[in-house]
């Protein structure tokens, strides 16, 4: 048997991925156009008012608000909903601090629900046994492009009279059941952060069909401004807000970007289910569940390793896997969202303890590990490596060649 690059053997891969360009003469003409606009803000010029047209007619909603971030575009929903001092959202603990800030900057309490071993997502039933009377909303995170269980979630919803925010922001055209995830909760928001699916540098969205929803989010996203109307800007701000516009040099980038995301996602969406019907007989290791209808963008490929069963665990794997010439790393983030000091030492405006000392919460609230086992048992076993869309049949195959003679080799080293 061919011995690993890892011990000194020749790695499986010795040519470079293949690459391609992001952005092109599509992105320059737009950008072109908002330059002659001689104007770059959102309420002025057409680009980012296009975008959102644009955007909200290929997801099938009414309405779109766009802002600077992903982060502010959940920070922007929970504002719109009326999260306030007192209130909890429960969220996943396998997620980026994006999904989270909004929660703090509007002096809520997250609250981690744990996610199904599988598909990296929160576990309806986790969910149900969280909520409290303070319960306001669930943020529902899709991760690496992998849709959440919305039915068993929307249907927890409604039961307990709370509304649902989805997290998109690695999910791009991904499908639950025939439906675009981002379209099923009351709120669903989008990045287009440089490292998302498609790009504006930085910039971000919100979908929704309630059109009260929709003038409290675009208030929110612009110092609580009422620009609907007459099309001057109402400053008799009734309440604190943010500014999160986005530019109209963002909005004519997202124009061009929109025309590329299917196809974007389409391609993903082939790599990562070829990767997961080739290594699904390997014993201990376990490709990231889709279920059945659902379609996954695979923002990442995330895998697990049963070490005992792969007779190798999944730090040395990726180790073992990225010397093969197919980078990997072991897990996603560090530690789950909770085990982070600003919530173990309740420092999120430090030197208070707010919001979690909040005379309007009132309650206990401790963040330590142990709180959501299945995620930190998902952490420590995973191993996780980049899809691109412009990757070759030829690169897809080696990833999948790797995998086998990483698994191969220490399936031998245990006889």
């Amino acid at each position: 048997m061919e011995k690993l690059a890892i011990h000194g053997g020749s790695p499986l891969k010795t040519t470079p991925f293949n690459t391609g360009k992001r952005f092109g003469e599509e992105e320059l003409a737009q950008v072109a156009e908002a330059l002659e606009q001689q104007t770059l803000f959102y309420w002025s010029g057409k680009k980012v008012k296009t975008f959102c047209e644009k955007l909200a007619k290929m997801y099938g909603m009414p309405h779109c608000v766009a802002v600077s971030s992903g982060t502010a575009a959940i920070h922007t929903a929970l504002g719109a909903l009326g999260v306030t001092e007192g209130d909890e959202v429960i969220v996943p603990p396998i997620t980026d601090m994006g999904t989270v800030i909004g929660i703090l900057y509007q002096n809520a309490i997250p609250i981690f629900a744990d996610v199904e071993p599988h598909t990296y997502n929160l576990d309806p039933a986790s969910v149900e046994k969280k909520i409290s009377d303070k319960t306001k909303v669930i943020l529902v995170v899709h991760l690496a492009g992998n849709p959440a269980d919305m039915d068993a979630i929307m249907d927890i919803a409604r039961r307990h009279n709370l509304y649902v925010v989805e997290d998109c922001a690695q999910s791009w055209y991904s499908y639950y059941k025939g439906r675009l995830v981002g379209t099923i909760g009351d709120i669903g928001c989008f990045s287009t952060n440089d490292f998302k699916h498609i790009s504006t540098g930085d910039g971000g969205a919100l979908l929704m069909k309630d059109q009260d929803l929709y003038r409290k989010a675009l208030k929110f996203a612009d110092k609580n401004y009422d620009r609907l109307g007459s099309g001057h800007a109402s400053r008799n701000c009734e309440s604190l807000a943010p500014n999160y516009r986005m530019t109209e040099l963002q909005g004519a980038v997202g124009i061009a970007q929109l025309d590329k995301v299917e196809w974007i996602c389409s391609r993903r969406n082939e790599i990562g289910d070829r990767i997961t019907k080739a290594i699904s007989g390997l014993k201990g290791i376990y490709p990231p569940k889709v279920h059945q209808g659902n379609k996954s963008s695979y923002w990442f490929y995330m895998m697990r390793i049963d070490k005992n069963e792969a007779r190798v665990d999944a730090e040395t794997f990726a180790e073992a896997l990225t010397a093969e010439g197919i980078p990997a790393s072991h897990g996603y983030i560090p530690t789950c969202v909770y085990e982070y000091p600003l919530f173990v030492e309740k420092n999120a405006y430090p030197p208070t303890h707010a919001p979690f000392d909040s005379k309007y919460y009132g309650r206990e609230i401790s963040y330590h590990k142990g709180l959501c086992p299945v995620a930190e048992q998902v952490l420590e076993t995973a191993v996780k490596f980049s899809i691109n869309e412009f990757y070759s049949d030829s690169d897809v195959e080696d990833i999948i060649a790797a995998i086998r003679k990483v698994y191969d080799w220490y399936q031998r080293q245990g006889e």
